[in-house]
Order: structure tokens, then C-alpha cells, then sequence
């Protein structure tokens, strides 16, 4: 796969998943044009990543809000996207006990209820009790913080899809 060489359609609906429900990071990363140096996942990952952080705060916001709550009410109805339902399940979070769920029920509400969106973590390969201390931990932060570290978690989650899709 090229993707210097795909055509904007080919590319959106190739890559256009790897930031969850926002394929305008794609269609706008095509726009700009790619190389043939960048045919790697790090090269489109920096190319989608640079349209990303140029996105209004509303744009940020709305990319935020896109992602599911981990272990969430899309994951019981297996609503997921297939990307999410394997990150997830890669961390066991499709094997909570009835006390995990509760727990992670009422963390991502007063996540939420604190910061007016869900708590983003780039689970693939995470333990339980590793993704629960971090929710412990994040949400003492301020709102500021939070909404970057939820960006940052976002590249980790883009770069993690684009590399099972295409060579380092």
C-alpha cells in the first residue's frame, strides 16, 4: 500500500478511520499531498497529526467527544468500531466482572461530568489496573490539561492503528 499514491477517496477510506469518526483529518492530510518518504506509518502519522493540531478548538473538541467511554454502553451493545473493539478487548476490557464494569461505569461518568468529555487512553496491550490508575490519577487534573493529554492519547491511539496497517 502507497499512500502518496492513492487518489483522496482511496486515501480517506483507508485511513480515514484512524482518527475515530473524523475522516476530515484524512481528507484534509490528502489535500496537502504526501511523498513517497512518507509511506510509512510515522510519515502519514505526522502528516494526519499536523492537520490535527491545526483543527479549531471546536474541531478538538469534537474529535474528543467522537472516541467511546472505555468499557462503555457502545461496547456492552458491541456498537464499537472494529479499531476500538480490538484495543479494548486487547486490554481485557471486554472481560470485566460485574465490580469492574460498576468501576469503570462510574469513573467515565465523573470523568465526564468533570470535563465534559470521555477519558481517552491508548489501551492496546494495557492491564485493567493500569487504565483504572490512570483514571484515578487524571482526573485530579484541570480541564486544560486534561484536553491535551486527551489529544495526546489520541496520537498514541492513530499511530498504534496506522502501524497495523502499514509498515513502521
Amino acid at each position: 500500500m502507497q499512500p502518496s499514491r492513492m487518489g483522496e477517496a482511496e486515501f480517506v477510506a483507508a485511513f480515514g478511520d484512524i482518527f475515530e469518526h473524523t475522516p476530515q483529518v484524512a481528507q484534509r492530510a490528502h489535500q496537502r499531498g504526501f511523498s513517497a518518504q512518507q509511506d510509512t506509518a510515522d510519515g502519514i502519522h505526522a502528516a494526519l497529526v499536523a492537520v490535527m493540531r491545526e483543527m479549531s478548538r471546536a474541531e478538538k473538541l469534537a474529535l474528543i467527544n467522537a472516541h467511546p467511554d472505555l468499557a462503555g454502553r457502545l461496547a456492552l451493545a458491541k456498537e464499537l468500531t472494529q479499531d476500538s473493539t480490538k484495543e479494548q478487548g486487547s486490554a481485557g476490557l471486554d472481560k470485566l466482572t460485574p465490580d469492574e464494569l460498576a468501576k469503570f461505569t462510574t469513573l467515565n461518568d465523573a470523568y465526564k461530568a468533570r470535563f465534559g468529555f470521555p477519558f481517552i487512553l491508548a489501551v492496546k496491550g494495557a492491564t485493567k489496573e493500569a487504565i483504572l490508575a490512570a483514571f484515578e490519577r487524571r482526573i485530579a487534573h484541570d480541564a486544560d490539561t486534561e484536553f491535551a493529554e486527551a489529544l495526546t492519547q489520541i496520537e498514541r491511539i492513530a499511530l498504534l492503528r496506522l502501524k497495523d496497517r502499514l509498515p513502521a
